[in-house]
C-alpha cells in the first residue's frame, strides 16, 4: 500500500497531540485551578487578619475612651467631696428639728441658691449640677461652675461649656449610728433603751453619695462614670 504523501508533509503543529502532550496540558489546567484556590484561600486569611486588627483597634479605642471618661467622672466626684469636706452635718444656725410636726433645717435654707451658698452637708441632698439641671454645673471644689476656654484663649462665660454632657448627682441620707448601711428618714429619732441612749434627730451620721453621669452625643441615656460614697459623722 502506498503511503499518504499529505500525512507525511503535514506540519508538526497540525498533527494530532500525543498522549504525553495531553497529560501535560491537563496538569497545566489543574495547576491553574490550584493557584486560583490558593489565591482565594490567601485572600480569606488576609481578610480575617485585617478584620481582627480592626476589631482590636476599635476595642482599644473604646477602652481608652472609657478610661478617660472614668477619670473625668472620678475627678468631678472628688470636687463635690472636697466642697463638702469642711461642712457640718446640719445648718450651724438653725440646726435640724421638728416644729409643729414638720421637719425644719433639712435641705437648702432660704437664700441658699447654689453650691457656693450651701453651708452644711444636708443642703446638698437631691442637688444635681449640670447644664440644664437643677443647678448649673458641673461644679468645682469651691462650688463654682467649671468654665471652658474659647478657641482664642479667653474664658467661656457659657455655664457648663467645658463639661457638656456631665452631671453631678448628690444624695445625702441619715443612717443608723451602728450600721451605716441602713438609711432612715430625716425626721427619724432613735428612742433609747436600758442599754442604748436616745439619738436625737440631728445626731445621726450622714451618708453622702455622689454619682457622676455622662451623656455623649450618641447616648440615648446618661451613663454612670463614677460613684463616691462617704460618711459624715
Amino acid at each position: 500500500m502506498a503511503k499518504n504523501p499529505d500525512r507525511l508533509s503535514r506540519p508538526a503543529s497540525r498533527r494530532t497531540p500525543t498522549r504525553a502532550l495531553t497529560r501535560a496540558r491537563a496538569r497545566t489546567r489543574a495547576r491553574r485551578g490550584f493557584l486560583i484556590m490558593e489565591s482565594a484561600l490567601a485572600t480569606v486569611i488576609i481578610a480575617v487578619g485585617v478584620l481582627a486588627v480592626i476589631q482590636a483597634v476599635v476595642a482599644l479605642s473604646r477602652t481608652n475612651d472609657q478610661s478617660s471618661l472614668t477619670t473625668v467622672g472620678t475627678y468631678l466626684a472628688g470636687e463635690i467631696r472636697e466642697r463638702m469636706a469642711r461642712l457640718p452635718r446640719h445648718d450651724p444656725v438653725t440646726g435640724l428639728y421638728l416644729s409643729g410636726g414638720f421637719l425644719r433645717g433639712w435641705g437648702p435654707e432660704d437664700n441658699e441658691d447654689d453650691a457656693e451658698d450651701f453651708d452644711d452637708a444636708d443642703d446638698f441632698n437631691g442637688a444635681v449640677f449640670g447644664d440644664g439641671a437643677v443647678y448649673q454645673g458641673p461644679i468645682d471644689a469651691a462650688g463654682r461652675v467649671i468654665t471652658g476656654v474659647n478657641q482664642d484663649g479667653t474664658i467661656s462665660t457659657d455655664p457648663g461649656a467645658a463639661m457638656a454632657g456631665w452631671t453631678q448627682v448628690v444624695t445625702v441620707e441619715k443612717v443608723l449610728p451602728n450600721d451605716f448601711s441602713v438609711a432612715v428618714a430625716p425626721e427619724f429619732v432613735l428612742e433609747g433603751t436600758e442599754n442604748t441612749p436616745t439619738v436625737a434627730i440631728d445626731r445621726f451620721p450622714l451618708r453622702v453619695t455622689v454619682r457622676v453621669m455622662y451623656r455623649g452625643w450618641f447616648d440615648s441615656e446618661p451613663r454612670e462614670m463614677a460613684r463616691v460614697v462617704w460618711i459624715v459623722d
